[in-house]
């Protein structure tokens, strides 16, 4: 069976366990799980990637965006083993912004102002 996509978190399934892809599959799954879910982030206004994230950090990226974030304007830059990865938020998704103490809605005109907490 081939993989399907969930259309919400876009995680992949449909392996079966033992299935050539499944470990790397489940791992990708996880890892967008660990970076998009009770999302909290550091920052949505740092153009520049920080000089020294530590694994775990998120940041919203803005338009404008420098570097490795270039390109990527409202997408979550999620600090996973050393890199960073990249994840497309979708219509509805939640996101407290720590360093405004706010939290921000997802439209389709990007991220809301947002309310504070």
């Amino acid at each position: 069976m081939p993989a399907i996509t969930d259309p919400n978190l876009g995680l992949n399934y449909g392996w079966t366990l033992g299935e050539s892809g499944w470990g790397a599959g489940m791992d990708a799954n996880l890892k967008r799980l660990g970076a998009v879910v009770s999302l909290s982030v550091k920052d949505r206004d740092l153009a520049t990637p920080p000089a020294s994230p530590v694994n775990g950090d998120r940041y919203l990226i803005p338009a404008g965006a420098t570097g490795v974030w270039s390109g990527k304007t409202d997408q979550i830059a999620a600090r996973i083993a050393g890199v960073w990865e990249y994840h497309i938020p979708k219509i509805g998704w939640l996101c407290f912004i720590e360093d405004e103490a706010v939290l921000s809605a997802y439209k389709t005109t990007g991220w809301s102002p947002g309310i504070a907490i």
